[in-house]
């Protein structure tokens, strides 16, 4: 069986972009909704969220690739190519480079597409990466580039990309598209035909599936015309196995309706965490603005680190032990503290003795 790279017709795609007519209104009605929520927001509250859900997307997408950023590190990184901090903190190299990558997604989101920029993601992306020979360049290696799995003796081949030797070629062309489309197709349909255009011909040794990622951010952003705050990865990390399982399903064919079908969906999961992320900002700021002048430093300094966690707050809660390390206290305080808390209605309270866990009462 053929690899859909080797179909007469390739890359010519088979789709019908009416499949996700739906999906596309409901998407750009929440996109105005975004933006007249936004205009609620401080503008520290704006720099956080921006930094919260870039993090969010670097972090979950190496983690689709079994990579684990520090998510302070990343924030930190962040935050520095943003100029909204300007210590000297040391960042892990990949942090640091994952970080710039985040803002340069963000920042030249309108520019065109091009191989140097590709390049220069590739290369941030692989920063203290040593086993790739190939960092900032296409991959050149003579060996076919398979995806497979199972035993080392008995390994499937799920998909074969294209050979070293035809992938300036097959980029000129993939790059070519990207930046006519521009104003051609719908935004979900664009999204979805770039991430799997790009897979298939999976032009670098290592880093594939996140730079695909990064060009659907990239695709929605310029078809907003602004800077898109969506955290696509965050949904997929959640499917991993139904994201690889529906881009499987294009290895062979060029029919892709299943695919944007799918595709469409995670973009309009991942746009409702977003806003969800940004009524939490909100509702982070009406909660501290009430406990106004009714709470001690210590107090507040934790409660702005567990608003700091996200909406899913402490893993298993705060516990007295995360109160006394973020507050530097003693733990007859910190009981005092939290009581006082849970009495104020600013923390609820579960279990007993050592189980007993603090959550944000919002």
């Amino acid at each position: 069986m053929k690899w859909n790279w080797q179909l007469p017709d390739w890359p010519k795609f088979i789709y019908d972009s009416s499949l996700v007519n739906d999906l596309e209104k409901e998407f750009l009605q929440k996109v105005g909704g975004a933006v007249a929520v936004l205009k609620f927001l401080e503008e520290s509250e704006r720099r956080q969220l921006i930094v919260e859900i870039l993090c969010s997307e670097g972090i979950n997408s190496a983690e689709i690739e079994g990579e684990f950023l520090k998510r302070d590190s990343l924030q930190s990184s962040i935050k520095r190519h943003f100029g909204f901090i300007s210590d000297h903190k040391k960042i892990p190299l990949k942090e640091q480079g994952v970080g710039e990558l985040m803002w340069k997604i963000y920042d030249t989101y309108d520019e065109p597409l091009t191989h140097k920029m590709l390049y220069e993601w590739h290369v941030l992306l692989m920063k203290n990466e040593y086993r790739i020979s190939d960092i900032g360049n296409y991959r050149t290696h003579d060996e076919p580039m398979q995806i497979v799995s199972g035993r080392l003796d008995k390994q499937i081949v799920y998909f074969e990309a294209p050979p070293s030797k035809d992938l300036k070629n097959e980029m000129n062309e993939f790059i070519k598209w990207f930046n006519d489309s521009k104003n051609d197709e719908s935004i979900l349909t664009r999204a979805a035909i770039a991430h799997v255009y790009f897979e298939s011909i999976h032009p670098f040794e290592d880093g594939n599936g996140r730079i695909g990622r990064a060009l659907v951010e990239k695709v929605l952003s310029q078809s907003l015309k602004m800077p898109t705050l969506i955290a696509i990865s965050q949904i997929i990390t959640k499917r991993k196995k139904e994201y690889y399982k529906s881009l499987a399903e294009c290895n062979n064919t060029l029919n892709i309706n299943n695919w944007i079908k799918y595709f469409a969906k995670i973009i309009v999961q991942a746009q409702e965490s977003s806003l969800e992320m940004i009524s939490f900002l909100i509702t982070k700021s009406k909660f501290m603005n009430e406990l106004k002048g009714k709470i001690n430093k210590r107090q507040e300094k934790v409660l702005v680190r567990m608003f700091a966690e996200g909406i899913e707050g402490f893993s298993g809660g705060l516990s007295a032990e995360n109160y006394i390390a973020i507050s530097k206290t003693t733990r007859a305080t910190a009981t005092r503290d939290l009581t006082d808390l849970v009495k104020k209605s600013a923390l609820k309270k579960t279990g007993q003795l050592r189980h007993t866990r603090y959550w944000l009462n919002i």
